[in-house]
Order: C-alpha cells, then sequence, then structure tokens
C-alpha cells in the first residue's frame, strides 16, 4: 500500500471516529449538569458500545461482501444524524439516539477500514506495519474528539459548560464525518477473495472455535477493559475534583497522544520482536499503571498516569489486528474484525454499568485496583499466541 492512500484512510478514520469520541466527552458532562446520576451516566455512556455490538458481525459480513465504500457510507450518516440531532434537541434522550447512531458509526467504519488496509498488504510480514499506522487513528480521535469539544463547550458559549457550548459543540462534530467520505471516496477498492466452498453456511461459532483466534479475543478483551475504566472513571473523578472540561479533556487526550506515539513508534520498536512479547509486556505495564493511578492527588500527576497506561494499552492493537489477520479465514476476515469488535464493544457496553455499582461500594481506587488484578492474571494467557514467522519474499 502507497504511503500517501495509508495517511488518507487514517485520516478519514479519525474524522469518523472523533465525532464519537469527542461526543462520550460531551454526553455524560451534560447529563451530569442536567441532574442525572453516575448510574445513569454509565447506562449512557454504555449506549456507545450497545449498537457496535448488535451492528458488528452485519458490518463485517457487508464489508467481506462489498468492500470498503458501502459500509463507509452507511457510518458516516450515522454519525452525521446522531450528533446534528444532539445539536438540535440536547436531552438525555436524544443523546443516548446519538450514543447508539455514533456508537454504530464508529464500529463499523473501524472494521471497513482495517479489513481493508491488511488485505492491501503484499506479504504478512507488513501486517505490523500498517497496522500499526492504521491504529493511530482511534488514538488520535481519542485526542482530539475529547479535546475539540472540551474547548467548545468551555468556551462557544456565554459561560463555560453553558448549553449552547454543548450545542456548538455537537454541531462540529456533525461535520467531521463528511471530511472522512471526502477522503475515501476515491480509495481504489481491493479485490474480493473468491468464495470458498468449506466456508459456505459457516456460523460465527466456528469462528469461536478456533483456539487461536478464542484466546486472542480474551486477551484483546482484558485490554478493552482497562481501556474503558479509565473513560468511565476519569469524567466522574474530574467533576469530583472540580476539575474543568478542558482539564478532562486534556487528560483524556494525554492518554491518546502516548497512545498514538507508541503506535507510530512501533514499527520499529515491534521489527524484531513477535506480537505476543510485545502484548505480554505492554499488559503488565498497563496493570502496574493502573495500580499507582487512584493514588495521584492532582491533574500532572493523574496526566503522568494517563501517559504511561496510553502508551501500554496503545501498543496491544495493533500486534492483535496482525494476529487476527493470519489466524481468521481470509474469506472472513471482516467477520473476524466484527467478532473482536462486537467483542469488546459487548464488554463496553456491560463494563461502565458494572463500574457504577461497583465503583459505589468500592470507590474508584477498587475499580482501578480490580482490573490491575484482572490484567495480571491474564498476561499469562498471552506466551501461548506465537505463530510462526512467514518466510520473506525473495
Amino acid at each position: 500500500m502507497k504511503s500517501r492512500e495509508l495517511v488518507r484512510l487514517v485520516t478519514a478514520q479519525v474524522c469518523v471516529h472523533s465525532a464519537m469520541t469527542g461526543a462520550r466527552l460531551a454526553a455524560p458532562l451534560l447529563a451530569l449538569q442536567l441532574g442525572y446520576s453516575a448510574a445513569q451516566v454509565g447506562v449512557l455512556l454504555a449506549l456507545f458500545a450497545l449498537s457496535p455490538v448488535v451492528l458488528a458481525l452485519p458490518a463485517g459480513r457487508l464489508a467481506d461482501r462489498h468492500g470498503l465504500r458501502v459500509p463507509l457510507r452507511l457510518a458516516v450518516g450515522a454519525a452525521m444524524l446522531g450528533t446534528a440531532l444532539a445539536a438540535a434537541w440536547p436531552t438525555f434522550g436524544v443523546l443516548c439516539v446519538m450514543a447508539l447512531l455514533t456508537g454504530a458509526s464508529a464500529g463499523t467504519a473501524q472494521i471497513a477500514l482495517q479489513r481493508h488496509v491488511g488485505r492491501a498488504v503484499a506479504h504478512p510480514s507488513e501486517l505490523k506495519t500498517v497496522f500499526s499506522w492504521i491504529a493511530i487513528a482511534p488514538a488520535m480521535a481519542n485526542f482530539l474528539g475529547p479535546l475539540v469539544t472540551g474547548l467548545l463547550i468551555d468556551h462557544a458559549g456565554p459561560q463555560p459548560a453553558h448549553e449552547t457550548g454543548f450545542r456548538v459543540a455537537f454541531g462540529v462534530l456533525a461535520s467531521l464525518p463528511l471530511l472522512c467520505w471526502a477522503l475515501v471516496r476515491g480509495a481504489p477498492e481491493q479485490p474480493l477473495p473468491p468464495p470458498a466452498p468449506q466456508e459456505a453456511g459457516k456460523s460465527v461459532w466456528d469462528l469461536i472455535g478456533v483456539p487461536m483466534l478464542r484466546r486472542l479475543l480474551f486477551v484483546n478483551w482484558l485490554q478493552a477493559i482497562a481501556w474503558d475504566v479509565h473513560t468511565f472513571v476519569l469524567p466522574i473523578l474530574g467533576h469530583e475534583r472540580g476539575m474543568s472540561a478542558s482539564t478532562i479533556g486534556a487528560l483524556l487526550g494525554a492518554f491518546a497522544i502516548a497512545a498514538a506515539g507508541v503506535r507510530m513508534a512501533l514499527p520499529l520498536i515491534a521489527e524484531k520482536l513477535p506480537e505476543w512479547k510485545v502484548m505480554y509486556g505492554a499488559t503488565l505495564l498497563a496493570a502496574c499503571a493502573l495500580m499507582v493511578y487512584p493514588l495521584m492527588p492532582g491533574a500532572l500527576t493523574m496526566g503522568v498516569c494517563s501517559v504511561v497506561l496510553g502508551v501500554a494499552l496503545g501498543a496491544v492493537q495493533p500486534m492483535v489486528l496482525s494476529l487476527l489477520h493470519q489466524v481468521a479465514p481470509p474469506q472472513r476476515q471482516g467477520e473476524a474484525m466484527a467478532l473482536r469488535v462486537m467483542t469488546i464493544n459487548f464488554s463496553s457496553f456491560l463494563m461502565p454499568m458494572l463500574f457504577g455499582s461497583i465503583g459505589a461500594v468500592t470507590g474508584v481506587a477498587g475499580l482501578f485496583w480490580l482490573v490491575c488484578g484482572a490484567l495480571a492474571l491474564g498476561a499469562r494467557a498471552i506466551p501461548a499466541l506465537q505463530v510462526a514467522e512467514p518466510p520473506d519474499t525473495p
């Protein structure tokens, strides 16, 4: 794949994904301001992950059958509709609809773009490199969306956190998916693989039955839990400590910059390392960051922990995608990636509600330490994720 085309696809995903990440910051802050409880905010955040759970497999199959542009067209339309509705009617019910639509948009775009990039490589040895670059997109969106949204909320209205600021933020987020479509509509489609008779009529349970794929999904699920607890707790923790929306957005932005930065360096770091070794070290580093995070007293030290956690979790996704592309049948790579999206988003749907219930008993520190223990124990499964190195192309 040419570098210019890869940059264009990365930028396109940043645009459509930023609509979701910005909405995911603004929605709970607006709901808290409207007087809704932490448990209700947890339900609202969970809705961002509900629609990808339901629509991931259809989106993956759609990508396997039609390529890139058809799923992207649907994703752009959903993101624009959801954020525009919130700009027009910023009520809790509309925020829930926006969460469903932008969540579906981000998941569908992610599956289609990752499948497209993976099929565009000339040799399996290039997978770690291209997936490291395409994985920058969600990390950059996690920086761009919350930061821009936080600034608009604080400064676009007559006073910080005024309803006008929220309306302007949602309106700006609605324009970003248009840039995505402008970037991808001219992208060349990859040839669709010929249908394989042995894969005809098989269900998703056949994919889950592949031992390597099942173990890979479990490890990725652990990383998703760590990501989710940070995303869920930080707005609530910042609100309790009296931090502004800009400060909370900056902390989330620091996490995103670190995740993007490590993915830019991964092609060099992981060139001589197999995927499982990178994942093993990153998982242990994330566990250490979560262990000390709730002990940090202010925004600066919390920012340091956000950076360390971003480095650890940001290094995992490209390795997971590389392994997933190698172990999945070629005719079902979109479906396998959809299964990954469905797994982590089902977790993201349930976990905020579970975090809210557990946090009411244990507090913020208990949540961080519980996930820290899960990562430390789950790391034992990673050394089994070893695949044979592909031979070099003559």
